[in-house]
């Protein structure tokens, strides 16, 4: 009796005590399943909103009369409201952008994944991520003041500011992106794919274009596809280069012809429209057009890439539905069809002279090149896979050293210390740069606990299933969404619906929605990469699924969350486009005084400095270089603390 008198009470604490453990551990898990969720409901809600503001354009005008209609006039005496030109101006930039960046990327990625040594390794791959942590318009500055002035001249126009113009610099932005996910994709090609091919004989160009390449085909079509996301969505850059005249090229194959783009007129149109009527109505229209054309390329190289990595993690013996014949033949039309492109854009750019002597040299390759040895063939290829790591390297080098070296003579302490005087030509930048701390601080702020809540629900919580594809598929849609679109939607949902007005706040929330999936994605390859035989452990020694992971899986999952972290910061600090109408003003004397004020920022101040203030060339270059210093600092930081762990981990 007695000692059943005191197990007794020691049996309800015990139970009290597993009760609530329990109630915490689902209360945890319930926040996190919250957050994990949040990428769906803006995905949702940015689709809603655009739907929203955009119908009454699609009920007045018609949906087949605004994709097709020929003109895009909406101040005119009769408005009309017709988006085709800009359809064709944004493919017609994407395709110039891609056969720039394509045959450079591809050649790179060949380079550093199967030529370079480890040395020049260190050197191209942070070289390509720093071209890649460039902010936009810096790329459109450049592009504006050396790019445009270049064709100019070599083409004797009256303006540079073309549909050329427009793609090289697009073109540029792609290369990190495709290089990178193309590297990926060929390094992942099995080692016994090449050790086969050079035992039996074969050339280390032979293995490269006939082994390596082909496996690695569905890797390098999901960074092209990427690349062609990027461009499409691509605001700043191509707003300041492409002339933006809504019109199609005439010929169509016109590449001296301005043109003008979705995501352009979206970013020139959108400040000085009235809220509420059909013009603005119809620019929430362009912008469901801009967002679904987006949505659908980036799921679909998302899939390619989910089948790729399928694929490689579970091999069956399952045949490809696709014929190898039917391979072929797609493979050969790609072949003509990139020829065939080549050829207009040749005949279109080059005086005639140069197209005949590159035609010379591409009919003496073509039926030359059976009377060449393998040993000379290999040559010219490696030469050829060689200039292309020199040229993307040397794009970085000349856009580097004409910011640093115009920029350099603008830096002063008062330039830095000082507010703007004289519509930004004097004074400084002091209030643009505390602007875009506060703006990247409070989007950390927000992103980060958000970002990592939803990271450790998908890998710790959860399993494969219909909901976690769906969480992920949120994920990759965010993640795709372009930058204008974002803020278009903190505009009408935060700005105005919200009633919060343009202000910091505004912006903070609009920065942290679009930096959210890089984030999670990075938290979530960390948290992957902890084995699995620590939780376990954890686990069998009696600890909550909590305590396993906030006192074993997360601080060893630190360095990625830390380098996720300063990338999205990186990223938030050089970005214009979802700020434009949420946060910023151009200029003010004074800093802020609350969340709810407008602040001023460095990317929207080099916008209006290079594009509607003359003389004011020496403010451009220095806020140009302060603005890439501090995002470029981010990224090499960034660099720094990943190679630390890298070499950490292998010591």
């Amino acid at each position: 009796m007695i000692t059943g008198s005191y197990k007794e009470p020691g049996h309800t604490v015990s139970s009290r005590t597993a009760r609530a453990s329990l109630l915490k551990e689902q209360a945890i898990k319930t926040v996190f399943f919250c957050t994990a969720s949040l990428a769906v409901i803006v995905v949702t809600f940015i689709l809603l909103f655009l739907l929203r503001d955009g119908y009454p354009a699609f009920a007045q005008v018609g949906i087949i009369d605004f994709l097709s209609g020929m003109t895009w006039a909406p101040t005119a005496a009769e408005p009309l409201y017709g988006i085709y030109p800009l359809i064709v101006g944004t493919l017609l930039v994407t395709l110039g952008a891609m056969v720039f960046s394509v045959p450079l990327s591809i050649g790179c990625a060949i380079y550093i994944s199967e030529l370079a040594s480890p040395r020049v390794k260190q050197v191209l791959k942070p070289a390509i991520e720093l071209l890649a942590g460039i902010p936009s318009v810096v790329y459109g500055f450049f592009g504006l003041i050396i790019l445009t002035n270049f064709i100019r001249v070599t083409f004797d126009l009256p303006t540079g500011e073309t549909w050329l113009a427009a793609s090289v610099l697009l073109g540029i932005m792609a290369l990190p992106t495709i290089i990178s996910v193309s590297e990926d994709a060929i390094s992942a090609v099995p080692r016994e794919y090449r050790e086969g091919s050079l035992a039996i004989g074969a050339t280390r160009w032979q293995t490269i274009s006939r082994v390596i390449v082909p496996a690695a085909l569905s890797g390098i079509a999901a960074a092209i596809i990427l690349g062609i996301g990027r461009a499409v969505g691509e605001t700043m850059a191509v707003m300041m280069v492409a002339g933006n005249a809504a019109i199609i090229p005439d010929p169509i194959w016109n590449i001296l012809s301005p043109v003008r783009t979705l995501t352009g007129t979206l970013g020139i149109e959108m400040g000085e429209v009235a809220v509420g009527s059909e013009h603005y109505s119809a620019l929430f229209g362009v912008a469901v057009v801009l967002l679904l054309i987006t949505l659908i390329i980036n799921l679909s190289a998302v899939a390619i890439l989910r089948h790729l990595h399928e694929g490689q993690t579970a091999r069956s013996g399952r045949q490809s539905l696709i014929p190898e014949y039917l391979k072929a033949s797609f493979a050969r039309f790609l072949k003509i069809a990139l020829v065939l492109l080549l050829l207009v854009f040749l005949v279109a750019a080059l005086p005639w002279y140069l197209v005949i002597l590159v035609l010379l040299a591409a009919g003496a390759w073509y039926y030359g090149k059976d009377r060449l040895s393998q040993k000379q063939i290999e040559k010219i290829s490696f030469g050829l896979i060689i200039a292309s790591a020199v040229i993307v390297l040397a794009i970085l080098v000349i856009i580097l050293q004409d910011i640093v070296v115009n920029g350099l003579p603008a830096l002063s302490w008062e330039f830095l210390t000082q507010p703007p005087r004289d519509l930004g030509r004097a004074g400084g930048i002091y209030p643009a740069i505390i602007g875009t701390l506060c703006l990247v601080a409070g989007a950390i702020a927000i992103a980060l606990p958000l970002g990592i809540g939803a990271a450790i629900y998908l890998v710790e919580y959860t399993r494969e299933g219909r909901i976690t594809r769906l969480i992920r598929t949120g994920v990759d849609l965010l993640n795709g969404t372009p930058s204008i679109v974002f803020g278009l939607f903190g505009f009408a949902f935060i700005v105005l619906y919200l009633h919060v007005g343009v202000s910091m706040l505004a912006g903070q929330v609009t920065l942290a929605l679009m930096v959210l999936p890089t984030i999670i994605r990075t938290t979530e390859e960390s948290l992957k990469s902890i084995p699995q035989a620590l939780r376990e452990g954890s686990l069998a020694l009696g600890a909550t699924k909590w305590q396993t992971i906030s006192r074993v899986v997360l601080p060893p999952a630190v360095p990625g969350i830390v380098t996720g972290s300063i990338l999205s910061i990186g990223r938030a600090a050089g970005e214009t486009a979802p700020i434009m109408f949420t946060a910023v003003v151009f200029s003010q004397r004074f800093l802020p005084d609350s969340v709810f004020a407008p602040v001023m920022a460095l990317p929207y101040h080099l916008f209006i400095l290079a594009t509607n203030v003359p003389g004011a060339s020496t403010n451009q270059y220095g806020t140009a270089l302060v603005l890439l210093i501090l995002v470029i600092g981010f990224y090499s930081v960034a660099i720094l603390v990943r190679t630390h762990f890298q070499n950490k981990s292998r010591g």
